[in-house]
């Protein structure tokens, strides 16, 4: 088996299952345990597929055509794998409400709403 081929595939799949799970965060979140988790794997998916992919560049491997786009993905990949070290622990870093803290607003808003029409 050649090594090249396998690198060029294995490094687009972890960095394909990184994203995914990347996107799913907000579900890992609803429990600390599960939030740290999918931290630490999201960290460790993108450093092996870092390393894959400046082994695949010193080897001569290409991706997309390319021979020049290992390393500048490779560099993305870690720059992700730090950030996603990064834990915020609820803290607002947007500026802006979350969708749970809207939803709160609006059910606190209509049972307010509730016990006016209540009283009148």
């Amino acid at each position: 088996m050649d090594i090249v081929p396998f690198l060029e595939s294995a490094s687009v799949s972890l960095c394909g299952i990184a994203t995914l799970l990347w996107m799913a965060i907000g579900t890992f979140a609803r429990s600390e345990a599960g939030e740290n988790f999918a931290q630490r794997l999201i960290a460790a998916l993108c450093v092996i597929s870092a390393i894959m992919l400046f082994t695949l560049h010193g080897l001569g491997g290409e991706l997309w055509g390319s021979t020049n786009v290992a390393r500048p993905l490779a560099l993305i990949a870690v720059i992700v794998a730090i950030s996603g070290m990064l834990n915020i622990k609820g803290k607002d870093v947007q500026g802006e409400a979350n969708p749970h803290q809207i939803m709160k607003l609006r059910a606190a808003e209509t049972e307010a709403e509730a016990e006016n029409l209540k009283e009148n």
